[in-house]
């Protein structure tokens, strides 16, 4: 079980809201819901981008930034075709 004495910062708030966001994004694109979807994961990997910053973690930096990239190129794709 966890530490129930934990602090809980805004960091640990935004980890928890981008994982609900991406969750429910992946849900909503998965749905074929667009340009919701991308717009949604966008977002969730913007929020966990500044959370892997924060904790100047290279590897989610890295995975995060590809991501909301990715997301956001599907969102210009769909857009714009």
């Amino acid at each position: 079980m966890g530490n129930t004495t934990e602090v809980r910062d805004t960091t640990w708030y935004l980890k928890w809201v981008a994982t609900v966001i991406l969750i429910v994004g992946t849900a909503v694109n998965a749905a074929g819901f667009h340009p919701e979807g991308p717009i949604m994961l966008f977002v969730g990997g913007l929020v966990w981008l500044a959370v892997s910053i924060r904790w100047k973690e290279p590897s989610l930096i890295v995975t995060n930034g590809v991501m909301a990239l990715a997301a956001i190129v599907g969102f210009l794709y769909s857009f714009f075709r």
